[in-house]
C-alpha cells in the first residue's frame, strides 16, 4: 500500500510539474533590463491569461549575449531584431510569429540638441555611440548610412539603446544610434536634451518568434493572442507602454527585405 501511495504521489508530483512548465520569451536588450520587465512583464502577463500558457519575461545583459542565448536556443519565444531574425531563422530555426502593425524599422541618429552638426558629414572623424555590432537599424543601418556617405568614424558599442542615448546627452559622444520607438520611451529628462540628425530607410521590423521544440498548438495560441491584443481596451494600453500599435501575424518571408540586404555574417560584424 505504501508503494502503491509512494507512485501516486510521484505520478502526481511528475503531472504538477508538466503542468506548472514556464515557457521563456525573450526580449532582445534595447533597453536597461528592470525597464523591459516593467514594460513586458504586464504583457506577458496578459498572454499568459489569454491562453493557458506560463511564460516568464527574459532578456540578458547585453545583446551579444541574447545573440548566444538565441544561438544555443535557450528562449521558447524571443522577440528580436530583424537581422537577428534572418540568422536565427535559419539556425536553430525560430519561426516568426507576429511583427509589430503598420510599422517600419528606422534606425536615427542623435546629437544634443544645442549641437552645430547639422549633417552626417560634420561627423568626419568622430567616434560614435551605437548598441552593438548586430543591433540592426541602431548601429547596421546607420553605420551604412554614415559610410555611404564617406564619413569616417570610429564605433563605440555601449550595450543599449538607453546608454547611447544618456552617453550623447553627458557628451561623451557627439552623436549615437537608435530607434524612435526607444527614443520615445526614454526617460524625458535624457531625451529632452537630444535631438534626431538623421533618420534611414525603413525595413520590416522586429520579430516575435517560437523555437522549433514547441508545440505548434501553442505557438499558435500565442500568435493570435498577441494579434487580438490592439482590439482590446487592456491589450491597447499595454501596447501604448511599448509605443506599438499591434501585432498583426507574419510569416518568414516577411523579412525577405532584410536578407536582401547581403549582411555579413554576425561573426564578422
Amino acid at each position: 500500500m505504501k508503494n502503491l501511495l509512494l507512485v501516486l504521489a510521484l505520478l502526481s508530483s511528475a503531472s504538477s510539474a508538466m503542468a506548472e512548465k514556464i515557457l521563456s520569451f525573450g526580449i532582445v536588450p534595447q533597453q536597461s533590463a528592470s525597464k523591459l520587465a516593467r514594460l513586458w512583464t504586464p504583457i506577458l502577463e496578459h498572454i499568459s491569461d489569454k491562453t493557458g500558457l506560463k511564460i516568464r519575461f527574459s532578456t540578458a545583459p547585453d545583446i551579444p549575449t541574447f545573440e548566444k542565448r538565441l544561438a544555443a536556443g535557450q528562449y521558447d519565444f524571443a522577440y528580436m531584431n530583424p537581422y537577428h531574425y534572418v540568422v536565427f531563422s535559419k539556425a536553430p530555426g525560430y519561426r516568426a510569429l507576429n511583427k509589430a502593425r503598420d510599422k517600419r524599422i528606422k534606425g536615427i541618429l542623435v546629437v544634443k540638441k544645442d549641437s552645430k552638426i547639422s549633417q552626417l558629414r560634420n561627423l568626419d572623424n568622430s567616434t560614435l555611440a551605437f548598441p552593438a555590432p548586430a543591433a540592426f537599424a541602431a548601429s547596421i543601418l546607420t553605420r551604412a548610412d554614415l559610410a555611404a556617405d564617406g564619413v569616417a568614424f570610429t564605433p563605440k558599442y555601449v550595450s543599449s539603446h538607453d546608454s547611447v542615448y544618456r552617453a550623447v546627452a553627458k557628451g561623451l559622444y557627439p552623436a549615437g544610434g537608435g530607434v524612435v520607438r526607444t527614443f520615445k520611451n526614454m526617460a524625458p529628462e535624457i531625451r529632452d536634451q537630444l535631438k534626431i540628425l538623421w533618420t534611414t530607410k525603413g525595413y520590416t521590423p522586429h520579430a516575435i518568434a517560437v523555437h522549433p521544440r514547441l508545440k505548434q498548438s501553442d505557438a499558435q495560441k500565442v500568435q493570435q493572442a498577441l494579434a487580438d491584443m490592439y482590439q482590446q481596451p487592456e491589450g491597447r494600453q499595454l501596447l501604448d507602454n511599448i509605443k506599438i500599435k499591434g501585432f498583426e501575424i507574419a510569416s518568414d518571408h516577411d523579412w525577405d527585405d532584410v536578407r536582401n540586404l547581403k549582411l555579413t555574417d554576425l561573426s564578422d560584424l
